[in-house]
């Protein structure tokens, strides 16, 4: 018995040691500003042990013991390191800006660049900036102060945003959320519609210019941007918010989190509704967003994150450019849109775009020991939707009067409807249809850190991909016809397609991709340096179910295989707290696209010549890092060697054609420089310059160029030898100006100056020596500003936001196509949005 008391006593003893042992943690990360920093890490000094901030910036830690040193780290600010103890267990802790500091605890930013460490130009834009400056605008838009970046809102409809950085298109621009890649396989380009809700859940965006930091084999010849997605929520509460705008815009949403249980699983959804009329005339729009994130914590080594995300749409858009005159001679003036009209008053689009694209992943984060760190990625994105436009006999041109009601005036559907119906048994002359790009798309990433010694890390990893886009064409409105007759489909040649009957072409891209990436980083005290490669493989394979018999072997068309590979390298040396350097350089080949190797849109005459595209660039750059300046000036030469680049512009029949440049070279070079300035605590000052100067390299011959139904149009040679890259403004300039009128009041004023803007151009008018350079659209200036107040409305946290954009209601051209005689009259353009404002409210549970 006595031993019993004895053992008993030992036991408790050990548990209650235990217990006094373990403290809870709790607190609040805020900025200078007292604004909470959502998804930041607070990790225990010496141990693996860490979590990060709920939306609220709060969070709360289980330690095992009764004091020690918590380590604050997030994207843009210095770290932090403050101790804790049982009796001070309850923290409010204030993170300083630093323009770009990042803890490499955060397991999701393997790619994320660190200040004055990481060899390359970056920029790194947070979720406030988001949350104050976005209102309605295109996601892409909110990065558009940032050196090398020209966004636009391209036709302006919901989700159309475009972005260059560096003069490279989206196609040759690395994008990836959480660290997982999601340019399109086939073509590389990104459709922000697609992921039109991610400014509601993104907790930092990061753009680094050039090479960049990515520790994925993805070949960026711009630059990447990397957008990581706010995580599971610590704490149990959430928000609503809802705001309205011009033209009827709307949008509802919230955020919920459950909290992190005695289980470790904690739960976070968000969800919002967007709709409008749109700024641009028939360009309405429905949008709904999603997020939900569910982790569970096993121990100290483990933890799964299971994240799923997309935004369904449907939205009418301005497909077609029209001359400067055009727009003129219409009473709606820069909102002028020929693709649309009222069908039995309906408003009833002839361009239009609906799309929706999960994507669900799930991460497993593994502490393998104290020097070793393993994160596994495995995703799924299934993708369903496409473009609108039309069929048959050309009635919806908008020059076209019989079909027009009054002059540059709306199309008359309701004629074009009693034509087919008188049409019977003839069937419908003209027709509406949709080119559908569905995909199935699944992969994993995995990438292995391990610390060989206190200087020297390794970083290794495997990407697997594999996709099929599946490509067609479909009817969706006959347009009061009793059916569509259309020929294409050798195994049914007198297809009378109702609606839902695929017409045009039906065909499959296969795309399988293998890459492998190591990596050796060396840091010690002011010197920091990497050194990488990468190898890839590429496969691809098309299949056709229009062209060829089901019978034929050559439906399906054999494989084509690309290796690529890469190394990069660069260095960073701080010569004391204030003044660094960086340079870094880098050597790689990618695969040409997919339709560069079938160029001829069928599976027998296969581009034999297709070759790897051949990248070189370098960069030199100095930082400055005060306690009031933070400034940054680049030097950088990208030279691109048999480029691929797939041109869309616009045909005299108002119908968009695409071609093939294959064998093109490029050199884009230029300078970059960018400050902040705090000049007291309440005032800071915002600045860029960005000078490019981008020019093709050699003439090509043999450009091919096809129209939407996969028809070929024309076979011309190119003489752009020499002549400046369109597209983007290769002059940009920006300052800005943040304001704290109070604690509780931000006011924001945004100025920004795009010059030296090179129309994109029809290879066709390219096609005899000599060619002159294409229009240069005028440079413009626009401002922005934003203003948000916090207060409390009974006991929850309120935030009212206030938005206007182009203050000045400034009348410019974003976007242009020159047609050969590079002068305003030929120019085909889109006008940019004018006035447009937000208002916005957040309220905090």
């Amino acid at each position: 018995m006595k031993n019993f008391k004895n053992l008993l006593f030992v036991a408790l003893f050990f548990v209650t040691a235990t217990v006094l042992g373990q403290t809870k943690i709790t607190g609040t990360i805020v900025d200078e500003t007292n604004q909470p920093l959502p998804g930041a890490s607070v990790l225990v000094k010496g141990t693996t042990n860490g979590t990060s901030t709920d939306f609220n910036g709060k969070f709360s830690l289980q330690v095992k013991s009764n004091s020690g040193v918590l380590v604050v780290s997030f994207i843009g600010y210095k770290q932090n390191e403050v101790a804790f103890s049982s009796s001070k267990n309850n923290l409010t802790i204030q993170l300083l800006e630093d323009a770009g500091a990042l803890d490499e605890i955060v397991v999701v930013s393997t790619s994320f660049a660190i200040d004055r460490k990481t060899p390359v130009a970056v920029s790194t834009i947070k979720a406030a900036e988001i949350e104050l400056k976005l209102g309605s605008q295109e996601f892409p838009e909110i990065l558009k102060s940032t050196p090398g970046v020209y966004a636009t809102k391209a036709g302006g409809g919901y989700g159309d945003g475009r972005i260059n950085l560096r003069g490279f298109n989206s196609e040759n621009v690395a994008v990836l959320i959480n660290g997982v890649p999601i340019n399109d396989m086939e073509n590389g380009r990104v459709y922000w519609s697609n992921w039109a809700g991610l400014g509601d859940v993104t907790s930092a965006m990061q753009v680094q210019r050039g090479l960049g930091a990515s520790k994925v084999a993805v070949p960026s010849v711009g630059g990447t941007i990397n957008i990581i997605t706010k995580t599971t929520d610590i704490e149990a509460g959430g928000n609503i918010k809802t705001s309205l705008g011009n033209d009827g815009y709307k949008k509802f949403g919230f955020t919920y989190s459950t909290g992190l249980n005695d289980n470790g699983v904690a739960v976070t959804v968000s969800a919002a509704k967007t709709d409008g009329e749109g700024y641009v005339d028939g360009t309405s729009f429905t949008g709904f967003n999603y997020f939900l994130n569910v982790s569970k914590e096993f121990n100290d080594n483990h933890k799964l994150s299971l994240t799923a995300f997309g935004s369904k749409q449907r939205h009418g858009q301005r497909q077609n450019r029209h001359l400067i005159k055009t727009f003129r001679d219409s009473e709606r003036g820069r909102k002028y849109n020929s693709d649309w009209g009222y069908k039995q008053g309906q408003v009833t689009s002839a361009e239009d775009n609906f799309y929706n694209k999960p994507q669900v992943s799930l991460n497993h984060y593994w502490n393998l020991s104290e020097k070793t760190f393993i994160s596994t990625a495995a995703y799924v994105s299934v993708g369903s939707g496409g473009g609108g436009g039309t069929a048959g006999a050309r009635k919806f041109g908008y020059d076209n009067s019989d079909y027009r009601i009054g002059p540059l005036g709306t199309i008359n559907f309701d004629k074009i409807v009693e034509e087919n119906i008188a049409n019977g048994v003839a069937g419908s002359e003209s027709a509406l249809r949709a080119s559908r790009n569905d995909h199935k798309w699944y992969g994993i990433l995995s990438t292995l850190k391990t610390d060989l010694s206190d200087e020297l890390t390794l970083l290794a990893g495997l990407d697997y991909r594999n996709y099929k886009g599946i490509h067609f064409t479909e009817v969706t409105d006959l347009l009061g016809g009793q059916y569509f007759a259309d020929g294409a489909n050798v195994n049914n040649p007198n297809n009378k397609a109702q609606v839902g009957d695929k017409i045009f072409y039906d065909n499959d891209g296969k795309v399988n991709w293998l890459g492998a990436f190591t990596q050796l980083e060396y840091a010690k005290d002011n010197l920091s340096g990497f050194l990488s490669v990468s190898l890839s493989n590429t496969s691809y394979q098309r299949v056709d179910r229009f062209l060829y018999l089901d019978s034929d072997p050559l439906q399906t068309s054999d494989k084509y295989d690309f290796f690529g590979f890469g190394t990069k390298g660069g260095a960073n040396y701080n010569f004391n707290d204030n003044h660094g350097v960086f340079v870094n350089l880098g050597y790689f080949e990618k695969a040409p696209y997919f339709n560069s190797v079938f160029a001829n849109r069928n599976n027998k005459d296969v581009n034999d010549d297709a070759r790897n595209q051949k990248i070189t660039s370098y960069e030199l750059g100095y930082t400055y890092r005060s306690e009031k300046l933070t400034a940054n000036v680049n030097l950088y030469r990208t030279n691109w060697k048999d480029r691929t680049e797939v041109a869309r512009f616009q045909l005299q029949s108002g119908e968009t054609a695409f071609a093939n440049i294959l064998g093109v070279g490029a050199l884009h070079q230029g300078i970059e420089l960018d400050f902040r300035y705090k000049t007291t605590d309440k005032l800071t000052f915002t600045g860029m310059l960005s000078l490019g100067d981008w020019r093709w390299g050699n003439n090509v011959e043999g450009v091919q160029i096809y129209d939407e139904a996969n028809n070929l149009v024309d076979t011309v040679n190119l003489y752009i030898e020499d002549l400046h890259v369109g597209d983007a403004a290769q002059t940009t300039a920006a300052l800005g100006l943040n304001y704290k009128i109070s604690p509780e009041t931000t006011f924001t004023l945004d100025y920004n100056y795009f010059a030296d803007l090179y129309a994109e151009f029809d290879p066709s008018d390219r096609g005899t020596p000599g060619s002159t350079e294409a229009w240069k659209v005028p440079a413009y200036s626009l401002f922005d500003t934003a203003i948000r107040h916090k207060f409390k409305l009974g006991s929850f946290d309120t935030t009212l936001t206030a938005r206007l954009n182009n203050v000045f209601d400034v009348k410019y051209i974003s976007d242009a196509n020159d047609r050969g005689n590079s002068t305003a009259m030929d120019a085909l353009v889109y006008y940019g949005v004018g006035r447009t404002f937000n208002v916005g409210a957040k309220i905090n549970f």
